[in-house]
């Protein structure tokens, strides 16, 4: 068994927690599913047997998903941000995402089936947010106008 870490993000889903670990994992690099725990007995969200928690990691980042119901459904104020590299990254993950069930949003925002929310950002946008100014308003005035980011106008936006 994998220690378990001191702070972990905990996600609520109905009763897709482990689909949604295993699909995450073959995703993302440095992502797995380390371990998958049964309810000890009915509760008001399981039944004695099913799968209570799945313990994960996205991108290195320790995870636990929760199957409680469907009480508190996923919004915004919740998101995973992934850096890329390049648009094929970029491409790759979005596209995962969104392929499989998921939705588009603004300005490299996305979601996935199970209703988390997903930010794939070049890091290429977060330098030029950086380095303030001009630069900074070019990179976000062009992010304003994408869903998935375009790596080339972006870079173009901040050369000018």
């Amino acid at each position: 068994m994998t220690p378990i870490a001191k702070n972990t993000i905990c996600i609520w889903y109905d009763h897709e927690a482990e689909e949604a670990a295993r699909f995450y994992a073959s995703v993302f690099p440095d992502s797995e599913v380390q371990e998958v725990i049964r309810s000890p007995m009915d509760n008001p969200g399981n039944k004695a047997g099913d799968v209570l928690v799945v313990r994960f990691t996205v991108c290195g980042i320790p995870c636990i998903g929760l199957n409680g119901g469907p009480q508190f459904p996923h919004s915004e104020a919740f998101s995973f941000q992934i850096a890329t590299d390049a648009q094929e990254e970029t491409d790759r993950y979005w596209n995962a995402l969104v392929g499989n069930g998921g939705q588009e949003s603004e300005c490299g925002w996305c979601k996935d089936r199970w209703g988390v929310n997903w930010q794939i950002t070049p890091r290429t946008l977060t330098e030029g947010l950086a380095a303030g100014g001009d630069q900074a308003q070019r990179a976000f005035a062009a992010m304003m106008t994408m869903q998935k980011i375009d790596v080339a106008a972006i870079d173009a936006a901040r050369r000018g």
